[in-house]
């Protein structure tokens, strides 16, 4: 350690450490501003010089190393002249736009410039001017000549996102940051780069010219789109949310947030938010109010349950929901005295169901310290964009990654060991490294393995996840929703022990733990894929559209149409077609509720906003069925009632902090089995959920519907497969699969397994098809 002093306190500080880490330890705010906390040091602003005794002149406090006894002095005279002297050139050029930026009133420039900036300029000629530029729907770039190149959104997408999108341009006055020729930002952390911006040059496109920074209120939030939980700050004004920011939380999302969870929120009030309770008669939707809607659930749902037993009413929820409404909509189907209810709408293999309670393992904080790391199955950078910035910062200070995919997909991150596979394959490609590991460290294989033999690339991801410590193996959402998905995690789980390596799962949804820990899937009765092959006479739907939700939505489309009735809980006019009732729900920002994140911790929050027209909040709604319905327990005042039962914590507590991992397990005593010999050579569907098509919201953002990620899926395919397809790139093909099919354009991929064809699923043009995996044909249209 090194002590100096600043402005006459001392302070001790780390050696190599810089002034400035120096001077936010002991609370002295030095101006800046292309220094952050999160990046590497540029020293191109030069508005942190600050006074150092016997130096002849005023240092960068951001690049300025310190040195024992060194005295630093950051409001002397010199340094005070030294940092007007920066801010008069900045102004220099910085057109006089405060009054209709939308930067305004929350601009490091404005701010600064209040205390450092003089009241009148010296310079007299003409401003330069930088040309407008498009940068894709998210980001506005159309006030260039308001950059003060600091550089943060360079270095952000550089070092943080792992792609360089922006860049410098030319020298001296004719200096500009711009993407690369004709090219939009299509990184899926890009909306961090406005938050870094200093001043107005970087701006949101959906949130441009609709309000003052002044006139928003600010509310806490949790985002309900993916396993990690951002905390979030909505803005607010007039009852509308107008703009989403991180809530910095260094534990969960540091100060960042995925473009998904930030630009979200457009979906929000749309033409297809459903205000109304709506009840279909002779195939025509009628209006209605809540309790003439809600008579009739009830009454539809007692009917059934007589003429058919309890058996014949199933609910389905997706991931998305509250803690609060799945604990209810559980009560109110075992109160029935049916036990089909499930979350779980995007998983195919049900062997664990009930012995494990998938979390990450650890805290996300110690996933960010992994050494080694071997991930299987995952579309990491889409599925879950914050975690694997956090890999991506691992791998940087030395940890190695190594995955199993059926998709080399560019990570933007150096991949130390690959097994690229068809899904079929993957069990066997486990039982490999297996057998790699038993020679490594030898061990004894489980029964079945002793003729397995290792592949070259399995021994590199055996060595590599040997090689140093901590490590973990996690599952991604491609192992989750496998066929053979209970296999892979007892061949992933025999790895884990054996190596000394955590496991865990990357999980799917933003409250996928939450589900497990209220149970809200059957104990004896028919899980999510069976409630839809073997069709029930009345179905609840939370939140869910199944033809888009479901790892077979040809089967669902089948069960509903042939269903007595279907009551969908949505915030959105959706299934039109097989619905009978529709009851308008709060999404996040309308209701109060409590998330539970893949390390296991509860999150609650607020409504933000109003609910939209007679919006209800699912909990209150599903409370007034179980009253109508004469069930117990269906007396709840708050939602936070529900939660403290449900959490086991005492009624009155408000706040929760309750450790609930306890309550999760990844190790299950399902023994490995070696994998059968591969059917025929047919070819196998590989489906990725895109990462704006995950959940009712997102798909409805108008800004994220224009990204490039967003874009109708293609049918992609290896070079070799076309060739034998007589296929080129961007001919139209026929895909089927199971009794549907839909008509894509080919796309070439030559990282693709030859018996692998990537088609995604969760969008209209692919909802006629079947299964996530399994088989699947190609033919020329």
């Amino acid at each position: 350690m090194v002590e100096i002093e600043i402005d006459g306190k001392k302070v001790e500080v780390q050696e190599g450490s810089m002034v400035m880490e120096a001077a936010n330890k002991i609370g002295t705010y030095i101006p800046h501003f292309c220094y952050h906390k999160k990046l590497s040091i540029a020293a191109n602003c030069r508005m942190c010089l600050v006074e150092v005794e016997k130096a002849p002149k005023p240092l960068p406090a951001c690049a300025t190393p310190v040195t024992n006894g060194m005295i630093v002095r950051s409001h002397s005279e010199k340094a005070v002249k030294a940092q007007k002297g920066v801010m008069e050139f900045l102004l220099i050029n910085h057109p006089l736009d405060c009054p209709i930026c939308d930067q305004g009133g929350e601009c490091q420039l404005q701010d600064l410039a209040v205390g450092y900036g003089a009241s009148s300029s010296r310079y007299e000629e003409e401003k330069r001017v930088v040309v407008p530029k498009d940068a894709g729907p998210l980001i506005s770039m159309r006030e260039m000549a308001r950059c003060i190149h600091c550089t943060r959104c360079v270095r952000f997408g550089q070092e943080v996102a792992g792609v360089m999108e922006f860049g410098m341009l030319n020298r001296g006055e004719h200096a500009e940051i711009t993407s690369f020729v004709g090219k939009t930002v299509n990184s899926e952390l890009s909306g961090n780069m406005i938050d870094l911006c200093p001043v107005g040059a970087l701006t949101s496109k959906p949130f441009r010219y609709r309000a003052r920074t002044w006139e928003l209120s600010r509310r806490k939030s949790v985002s309900p789109h993916d396993g990690l939980g951002s905390n979030l700050i909505v803005q607010v004004k007039g009852g509308v949310v107008m703009r989403v920011l991180p809530l910095e939380n260094e534990e969960v999302n540091e100060c960042w947030l995925s473009d998904r969870d930030r630009f979200s929120y457009e979906g929000l009030n749309v033409e297809e938010r459903l205000t109304r309770p709506m009840i279909k008669q002779d195939g025509k939707w009628l209006d209605t109010d809540w309790q003439t809607a809600l008579e009739y659930v009830a009454h539809g749902l007692r009917n059934i349950r007589h003429e058919h037993g309890a058996d014949a009413i199933a609910a389905l929820a997706t991931p998305g929901s509250t803690l609060e409404e799945l604990a209810l909509l559980k009560k109110l189907v075992n109160g029935i005295g049916s036990d089909n209810i499930d979350f779980r709408l995007r998983q195919s293999d049900f062997a664990l169901s009930g012995a494990v309670a998938p979390w990450l393992g650890m805290s996300i904080a110690e996933f960010g310290e992994l050494k080694r790391v071997f991930v299987i199955g995952s579309f990491l950078r889409k599925d879950h964009p914050l975690l694997a910035a956090r890999l991506r910062a691992a791998v940087k200070n030395g940890a190695k990654l190594g995955i199993l995919h059926a998709s080399d997909d560019d990570l933007l991150m150096p991949v130390a060991a690959k097994m690229i596979a068809a899904p079929s394959a993957w069990l066997s490609a486990l039982g490999e490294i297996m057998a790699a590991v038993s020679v490594a460290k030898t061990v004894a294989l489980p029964a079945g393995f002793e003729n397995v033999e290792a592949s070259e690339n399995a021994k590199l991801v055996a060595a590599s996840l040997l090689s140093g410590e901590p490590r973990a193996i996690m599952m991604g959402n491609a192992a989750a929703q496998h066929p053979q998905a209970s296999q892979l995690h007892a061949a992933a789980q025999w790895l884990a022990e054996q190596t000394g390596a955590h496991f865990g799962y990357l999980t799917e949804g933003a409250n996928t733990v939450g589900g497990h820990i209220v149970q809200a899937y059957p104990q004896k009765g028919g899980n999510a894929l069976q409630m839809f092959e073997e069709p029930r006479k009345a179905y609840l739907l939370l939140n869910a559209e199944p033809e888009l939700d479901c790892y077979d939505p040809q089967a669902a489309r089948r069960a509903l149409d042939g269903a007595e009735m279907v009551v969908a809980m949505s915030p959105y006019k959706h299934g039109l077609d097989y619905a009978d009732v529709l009851l308008p729900v709060s999404p996040f920002s309308e209701t109060a509720g409590t998330y539970v994140n893949c390390e296991g911790r509860a999150q609650s929050f607020n409504g933000t906003v109003k609910p939209l027209g007679e919006t209800r909040p699912a909990w209150k709604v599903l409370r007034v069925l179980g009253n109508l319905l004469d069930l117990q327990g269906f007396n709840y005042e708050t939602s936070e009632e529900i939660r403290n039962e449900v959490l086991g914590v005492p009624s009155n507590t408000r706040d929760v902090q309750a450790d609930l991992r306890p309550r999760l397990n990844n190790q299950a005593t399902l023994a490995p089995k070696a994998a059968a010999a591969p059917a025929g050579g047919g070819l196998e569907r590989l489906a990725p959920v895109p990462i704006y098509s995950t959940d009712a919201i997102v798909r409805r953002s108008p800004p994220l519907q224009q990204t490039e990620d967003a874009k109708a899926p293609l049918a992609w395919m290896s070079p070799a497969l076309a060739e034998k397809l007589v296929v080129i790139e961007g001919d139209v093909v026929k895909v089927s699969q199971g009794s549907g099919s839909a008509l894509l354009t080919i796309g070439i991929d030559k990282r693709l397994p030859y018996s692998v064809v990537r088609v995604a699923a969760a969008h209209p043009s692919t909802q006629a098809l079947g299964g996530m995996f399994g088989e699947i044909r190609v033919e020329k249209a």
